[in-house]
């Protein structure tokens, strides 16, 4: 598996550069990877959340840049990475300039580079379900830290962190609402794939 990604091109800026509730829907299914020393982790992008920019209260960017969220006012296809609850780290990707929307990376399956993602997680290989279903999980799995990643471009070739295309193509979407937040709880901005194991938390 590491050998068939490595010569995958990185999704295309252009692909982010839309309203991230259609790009949340197209992201599915879409692998992101992780380079970590001669090591490549990669999982399947299994669920995600929409974020709506100034419109929508429960994104970051409504209450304008500052210098935590500064990511998101840019160009579309770089990480946004934030701490929360003062124990894990959340990955988000722009979408859209000017703070306009991004997405909230939710679950991955992984794909390659278990034993390292279980051991990121000091779990065992057979603990699979645990490794990267959750937002605090996959990005621990995945070795992603506010230090280390905010900021960085998902779509450069060169990066040590990006998003590639394998050809996968979920059977069924399913949107449902947002989990794990206080304000706009009604919106449908959720997507997962369908009957997958490894989505955080049933729709």
């Amino acid at each position: 598996m590491r050998s068939s990604l490595a010569h995958l091109a990185p999704l295309p800026r252009a692909f982010f550069n839309r309203d991230p509730r259609i790009v949340g829907r197209e992201l599915l299914g879409k692998v992101l990877v992780r380079r970590e020393g001669r090591a490549t982790l990669a999982g399947r992008i299994v669920e995600l959340e929409a974020y709506l920019g100034s419109e929508d209260p429960a994104a970051h960017a409504s209450i304008g840049k500052t210098a935590r969220n500064a990511v998101l006012f840019g160009p579309s296809g770089y990480a946004y990475v934030y701490f929360i609850y003062g124990n894990h780290y959340c990955l988000n990707v722009s979408c859209l300039p000017d703070g306009k929307g991004s997405l909230l990376f939710r679950a991955l399956e992984p794909v390659a580079g278990l034993e390292r993602m279980a051991a990121n997680r000091q779990l065992e290989p057979w603990q699979e379900r645990l490794i990267s279903s959750g937002p605090g999980r996959l990005a621990e799995a995945m070795g992603i830290t506010r230090q280390h990643d905010n900021g960085k471009d998902l779509v450069d070739a060169r990066s040590d962190l990006r998003i590639i295309d394998d050809g996968f193509v979920p059977e069924i979407v399913v949107e449902s609402v947002r989990v794990g937040i206080t304000k706009a709880t009604d919106l449908p901005l959720r997507y997962s794939i369908a009957g997958n194991p490894f989505v955080s938390r049933k729709p």
